[in-house]
């Protein structure tokens, strides 16, 4: 027999029993899926086997890790689905490009055609095989054999993958007759993924699922056609590179032309911004650009470089910030849990930015304030602006897109741009790279070197971050007149080099270190980039360094 300690009590089982019966005992305490255990610390898959005394925590579909683990075990299930109906060589044609809200949108690869009909069989046999509850298993095999098996089912991106792993051991998911390799942690049947959905949308299907927030809900697919087009225009710049997947990244490392590619990339960035800038020039009567989005999607550098190539159609950009116009911080809204809310717009004096820009737009003298973070108090130094015929102001800020913010200017006075660093390349076909990933990279190199923040710091604010993202940016992304997308094919083989060292400044123990060693994990798959190869201007400078912009 073998003790559990489980909040203090403690419960005795036989050897060797599964975790997944000692949660299924305690299931009834939670509202929630449990969907993993914490083993004196460690994270366990359900489908492990107890083999010693031990401290025991659930997690279920509600924390972060727990609904990345029911996301992945419904991709799994969904292609094992399309293997079912319409055989192994479709399945290893399907590809995990991106998340549409709650859906994940897959692409078909290869000559791979499957119609509204189809895809519905596909659905329908996701559903038998959740009444199966087919267990999923993992096995570590030999990397050389891990290898042949993928090449032998066709998939020749896990092969280019694992190419540059180092480990000598490949663990390998089995669910029946199909195998295949997913990034982090799985459920232990398939019993367990009870609400999705799954249609066609556009040239692919949509794999909706629950939310984090409410993930016993199967919640309304909502699209989003300005943000769906703009992924799949930087997946073609992917295409057009060579680079779909990490194994193709360090494949073109190795053969030493990454320095071409980066230069091709950020060439394509800079025509977006050029195509960006001559919208505006040519729209009559704008003297507004409203930028926003979500955290370390690179704002400040894009600004610098639209202003730019404002200027080579005649127009004088000025920056404005909409951090200026907080209100005093003893002023500042308070959340939930007593803490000051930055995020919210009432953080922000509206009335009075609306007052100063229609002042301005009406051709008056305006004293524009900044905001002194240090005191926590706005400022004004005296100086004044006045909007000639040609100048315009560059606004950025988190509610640049919230009609609440800028409520008294004419629509024609405005334009809006949308900003994020939205990741298409993918681990491989079946594991797609979440954009929140790439920009909490992307925080915690540059916290690090401008404000010296821990990594720990910059991950325990995270989930806070991402609240006042879903609810002050995302709804509002739609309304943009453009979007654009700051994310590079290359820059986490370069951010990586900075990242690794502060990662593993997290100690075991701390509530960081399982995401932490998340992130490294999953930093192991790239070769490294170093950032000398980097353009001055390049938006990844914004959180490496040598930006030639005040950033």
């Amino acid at each position: 027999m073998v003790t559990i300690r489980i909040d203090g009590k403690e419960y005795y089982y036989e050897d060797g029993i599964k975790y997944e019966v000692v949660a299924e005992e305690h299931q009834n305490d939670y509202v929630d899926q449990i969907a993993l255990v914490t083993v004196n610390g460690k994270i366990r898959e359900l489908m492990k086997r107890v083999d010693r005394d031990c401290d025991l925590t659930f997690i279920t579909c509600r924390d972060a890790i727990g609904h990345k683990t029911y996301v992945r075990t419904a991709i799994m299930l969904m292609m094992k689905a399309v293997k079912d109906v319409a055989g192994l060589e479709a399945a290893a044609n399907v590809k995990v490009e991106f998340a549409i809200g709650a859906g994940y949108y897959c692409a078909f690869r290869g000559g791979l055609k499957m119609d509204a009909a189809m895809i519905e069989k596909v659905k329908d046999r996701m559903g038998e095989l959740v009444d199966m509850d087919l267990l999923v298993t993992k096995k570590a095999y030999p990397a050389e054999e891990a290898v042949a098996l993928f090449a032998e089912n066709g998939m020749k991106d896990k092969v280019s993958l694992f190419r540059y792993r180092r480990s000598s051991n490949i663990n390998v998911y089995c669910m029946g007759d199909y195998y295949d390799y997913y990034y982090g942690y799985m459920m232990p049947s398939t019993g367990y993924v009870r609400h999705f959905d799954l249609f066609a949308y556009e040239e692919g299907m949509i794999l909706l699922l629950p939310e984090q927030e409410d993930p016993e809900t199967l919640p309304e697919f909502k699209p989003r056609k300005k943000l769906f087009q703009t992924l799949l225009a930087t997946g073609a710049w992917g295409e057009e590179l060579g680079i779909d997947t990490v194994g193709d990244l360090n494949d073109q490392i190795c053969r030493g032309s990454i320095s071409d590619m980066i230069l091709v990339q950020e060439a394509l960035q800079e025509r977006r911004i050029g195509e960006i800038a001559r919208d505006i020039a040519r729209r009559e009567g704008v003297k507004f650009v409203m930028i926003a989005g979500p955290s370390s999607s690179g704002k400040t550098t894009f600004s610098h470089r639209l202003a730019i190539q404002l200027r080579t159609y005649g127009l004088k950009p000025h920056p404005i910030g909409l951090d200026n116009y907080y209100v005093n911080h003893e002023n500042t809204p308070r959340d939930e849990e007593g803490n000051p809310d930055f995020e919210c717009l009432e953080a922000l004096d509206v009335e009075q930015f609306n007052k100063d820009m229609t002042a301005l737009l009406a051709g008056e003298e305006v004293a524009l304030p900044t905001f002194n973070f240090k005191t926590g108090k706005r400022e004004y130094s005296g100086k004044k602006t006045r909007l000639g015929e040609d100048d315009i102001l560059v606004i950025e800020g988190i509610h640049g897109l919230n009609e609440k913010m800028s409520y008294t200017l004419p629509a024609e006075s405005k334009y809006k741009i949308y900003i994020s660093a939205l990741t298409t390349l993918n681990v491989d076909e079946h594991n797609r790279i979440p954009t929140t990933d790439n920009r909490l990279l992307r925080r915690i190199v540059r916290d690090a070197r401008t404000r010296g923040a821990t990594a720990a710091r910059t991950i325990s604010m995270w989930s806070s971050v991402r609240r006042g993202e879903e609810k002050y940016i995302f709804p509002f992304q739609e309304e943009a007149d453009a979007m654009f997308n700051s994310a590079l094919l290359y820059e986490l083989a370069v951010l990586k080099q900075y990242a690794e060292p502060l990662l593993f400044g997290i100690e075991k123990g701390a509530p960081e270190y399982h995401e932490a060693k998340r992130l490294l994990k999953f930093l192991e798959y790239f070769l490294g980039v170093s950032s000398e190869e980097l353009p001055k201007n390049s938006l990844c400078r914004e959180f490496v360094g040598g930006s030639c912009f005040e950033v």
